[in-house]
């Protein structure tokens, strides 16, 4: 796709940068073949030097808004300081969110990605946010297809790389919130957009039998395997407890906000350098191409501080925004006996908590705010299967693809857990899918190419 527009970008020093969309960015290394089923804004390419591809920020097509995450927080009581060299995530500062509203109000430009989101979810445009705005996935589709607003009919639904964008780790979770206030809750999405909240109750009166955090939005991103009990699943993003997991795409409806612009948003351009790393031309960043293993979160941030991989010596945790763009939606392991991630990157298997090959999930430097602002929590994804334990059966409850939290430094300690007989021994599960809880998650070091 040629796009040929000249967009003005704010960038985060307040200086107006002129960025030519129409830039070329030249892919020097090769990409797996994306499988047919996977929406093609999921899939992991490499752009040829002979296409152009829409620029953002630094002229990065797949620009990383920073997780706008201030603060560091202590694994042991989870209370926040200032960071000081720590290697948390609020050590290092990224693309700073920027936003601009429309003068007219009906949309939002992410002036770091180049994306231009509807600013509000009234899907049905009768002035309030609830229950009623809710559509099924397919209806999604259709509404964002069909949607003709701020004179643009090019509107889309987005994929879940483009729906992560604007998550923002300066939320704190409310999922163990008892109140019925919603004012004093703090969303993970920047206040240019409006949010919603699960409603218990439909406008007809009828128990939706939704919480608070049940304010999932839809994307385009389907599971290529299944979870649950063979469930098709679609990938939402929930904007009030942080995180990605897979629900059923044919019998749930969710939240809508369309995008539209930067197509190749999403998009990974990875190059093998022959030398244990791996570099993306589309986000600017290096990856180690070898995982490593770890105890405990604290060691996880220790390993990429002391990393020298290359002989480079600017390794990090990568924050939960940075670690996300490796996924590639279009791989499983039960459909491609892998990673969910290119094959250009070395990703271990062990045997899980079921019994059998699995790939794990890596750790974010990102901590995982609660909502009384403690951080006992880090976010992490999931590479392998998003296990749970539930009705006495392991099985895939969210996804290859899910970013979900636990306890940094003790999972048997964490509010909630239940301890579980596995075939491996004692494990630890939480909350209504009875996520499986993992100490030792894997660790796989970033770099920014530039730097």
């Amino acid at each position: 796709m040629n796009i040929f527009n000249t967009k003005t970008f704010k960038g985060k020093t307040g200086a107006a940068l002129i960025f030519t969309a129409a830039a070329a960015l030249s892919a020097c290394g090769s990409s797996s073949d994306t499988d047919s089923s996977a929406s093609s804004d999921d899939s992991q390419e490499t752009v040829s030097s002979g296409d152009t591809v829409s620029t953002t920020t630094d002229g990065y097509s797949y620009a990383v808004v920073d997780t706008n995450q201030s603060s560091c927080y202590s694994s042991a009581t989870g209370g926040s300081s200032n960071c000081s060299g720590a290697g948390h995530d609020a050590d290092y500062a990224g693309n700073q969110p920027d936003y601009t509203v429309s003068e007219d109000g009906l949309t939002v430009t992410d002036n770091v990605t180049g994306l231009i989101w509807q600013q509000s979810s009234d899907s049905n445009a009768d002035g309030e946010l609830n229950y009623s705005d809710k559509l099924y996935q397919v209806e999604a589709l259709s509404y964002c297809d069909n949607l003709t607003l701020a004179g643009r009919e090019d509107w889309r639904l987005p994929s879940v790389k483009e729906a992560y964008s604007l998550i923002l780790f300066s939320g704190k979770d409310a999922s163990n919130y008892q109140g019925v206030d919603t004012s004093t809750l703090v969303p993970f999405i920047a206040s240019e957009f409006d949010w919603a909240f699960g409603d218990i109750f439909t406008s007809e009166g009828i128990n939706a039998g939704d919480r608070i955090i049940d304010a999932q939005y839809a994307t385009t991103s389907l599971y290529v395997s299944t979870t649950m009990q063979g469930d098709s699943t679609m990938f939402g993003v929930n904007y009030i407890d942080g995180r990605i997991k897979g629900y059923p795409a044919d019998f749930k409806e969710y939240y809508v906000r369309c995008v539209t612009a930067n197509e190749e948003y999403g998009v990974n351009q990875f190059t093998d350098n022959g030398d244990l790393t791996i570099s993306d031309s589309a986000t600017g960043l290096m990856w180690q191409q070898n995982d490593s293993d770890s105890v405990n979160w604290d060691q996880a941030v220790l390993t990429c501080e002391n990393a020298a991989t290359a002989s480079y010596e600017n390794w990090r945790l990568p924050n939960a925004k940075e670690l996300h763009t490796l996924l590639d939606y279009s791989r499983s392991p039960d459909t491609s006996n892998s990673a969910a991630v290119d094959p250009l990157f070395n990703a271990s298997s062990f045997v899980n908590e079921e019994g059998v090959t699995d790939w794990g999930y890596y750790w974010s430097s990102t901590s995982h705010v609660d909502n009384n602002g403690e951080g006992r929590s880090a976010a992490y994804v999931s590479f392998g299967r998003a296990l749970g334990y539930m009705n006495s059966t392991v099985m895939d409850v969210h996804g290859a693809g899910a970013q979900r939290s636990n306890s940094k430094s003790s999972v048997a300690d964490e509010p909630g857990a239940q301890s579980v007989s596995g075939v491996n021994g004692t494990f630890y599960s939480k909350g209504p899918q009875g996520d499986i809880l993992r100490l030792d998650n894997k660790v796989r070091c970033v770099r920014n190419i530039a730097s």
